[in-house]
């Protein structure tokens, strides 16, 4: 089968990798892709909103299958596009990408079939948020309502913080027309864990859980990014505890998209929290996590892609799915200055020193044949171990080997399994 990926970064690599490994594979193609992805797949440049030319690069090359990875193209309706026209598609259709698309309609939608979650209200314009803002006690979280690159999110620690991240969403809006409204929720305390979930509309295979670090800075200091690592299995959270989250939270949302007609197919990403009055819904993804799936997939024991098809044709009760015991602790090792701005096309060097880890290129590019930067998190290293402290050793002591100028990496991924 010729299959088509979509998309640029990590996690994209991630699943052209695992894609790669499959024998049912006979050519692998990743619009645009990477420095990284280039050495596993043919690139072509094809922009994931290109959604003409996607459509017309599948019929062209005889594609058995595209995977949507993105948010955007999932939110603007790429599966919907390719389906019309009689291709094949992972991912979810628009109509359920919303509840990744819109934090309003996820937030809504927990409230009406009384799935745990934060309290909140939401908003449409600035003053009346402004007044409910300073009538709550702080911490509080301010969120743009639409996507935002996984930025969107503010968790302020005064009132002072919260207040210029609802001015900078609403009134100065970073983030364009994603945040023409705003969801202003109580914060919650506690452990966060992502639990992803293969869905095919009413089948809910739940994958091995893992836990991101969002803030830049060690201790989970500083801006929240896309993620600076993550790392899985979570030993140190009960097998009970995840079960629950699945019957309590990931099975009734999937079940609730159907009874709402907007049946989920595809990766659905549940962003929970552990507080003390149980285990509560920050937020939900409408595809794999990144930087999740390059510790989730590298546990993966069956084909990939015999679960993508699953999925695609409603067969994922009867599809069988193992999962390695191996621990995998992922590094992203990032440019100087991100969240904020930060340059592009340092030359990258000491890939060719790294011994024992996978490296998921997420921001590079390659330039006169040289690898260099060309977004703010630059690499993912993967270690893999018997235990936790194995897999990180061997994450850090590679990331350690690469360079480029300004690198920055957090160091404490993974401590939170081993205090």
């Amino acid at each position: 089968m010729r299959i088509l990926v979509i998309g640029r970064g990590g996690r994209e690599h991630a699943i052209v990798w695992a894609l790669s490994k499959s024998p049912k594979v006979s050519k692998l193609f990743c619009a645009p892709g990477n420095g990284g992805i280039a050495a596993l797949a043919e690139c072509v440049p094809i922009q994931e909103l290109q959604f003409a030319e996607i459509g017309q690069f599948a019929q062209d090359e005889q594609i058995g299958l595209v995977v949507v990875a993105p948010d955007d193209p999932l939110s603007e309706g790429l599966v919907d596009y390719l389906e019309e026209r009689g291709i094949l598609a992972f991912g979810p259709r628009a109509n359920a990408a919303i509840i990744e698309g819109s934090k309003i309609f996820t937030k809504d939608l927990l409230k009406k079939y009384s799935i745990p979650t934060a309290t909140y209200e939401s908003f449409e314009a600035y003053e009346p948020a402004l007044a409910y803002l300073r009538s709550q006690s702080v911490p509080i979280v301010v969120k743009a309502d639409g996507l935002a690159a996984g930025k969107g999110v503010t968790v302020a620690r005064t009132l002072e913080e919260a207040e210029k991240a609802l001015h900078d969403i609403m009134v100065e809006q970073i983030f364009g027309a994603s945040g023409a409204k705003v969801v202003i929720e109580e914060f919650l305390q506690g452990q966060e864990m992502s639990l992803l979930a293969f869905v095919d509309g009413n089948t809910v295979r739940p994958m091995v859980p893992s836990q991101d670090h969002k803030p830049v800075y060690d201790n989970d200091e500083g801006p929240n990014t896309g993620g600076m690592g993550t790392y899985s299995p979570l030993p140190h959270i009960p097998e009970s505890v995840v079960q629950e989250a699945i019957e309590t939270i990931v099975r009734p949302t999937a079940e609730a998209m159907v009874k709402e007609g907007r049946p989920f197919k595809g990766v659905l990403y549940a962003g929970l929290i552990l507080t003390e009055q149980g285990t509560k819904t920050i937020e939900f993804n409408a595809r794999f996590g990144d930087p999740e799936t390059q510790v989730i997939l590298p546990r993966l024991k069956t084909d990939l892609l015999d679960i993508f098809l699953a999925v695609v044709h409603g067969t994922l009760a009867e599809q069988p799915i193992e999962w390695s015991d191996e621990a995998a602790v992922c590094v992203i090792v990032a440019s100087a200055g991100y969240p904020a701005s930060y340059p592009k096309g340092l030359a990258i060097t000491g890939l060719d020193q790294v011994t024992d880890s996978l490296v998921f290129h997420a921001g590079t590019a390659l330039k006169d044949g040289q690898l260099v930067t060309n977004g703010g998190r630059v690499l993912g290293i993967t270690g893999l171990g018997k235990d936790i402290a194995e897999a990180r050793e061997k994450a850090y002591a590679d990331a350690e080997r690469i360079q480029f100028e300004g690198k920055h990496y957090r160091s404490d991924i993974a401590m939170k399994a081993l205090r």
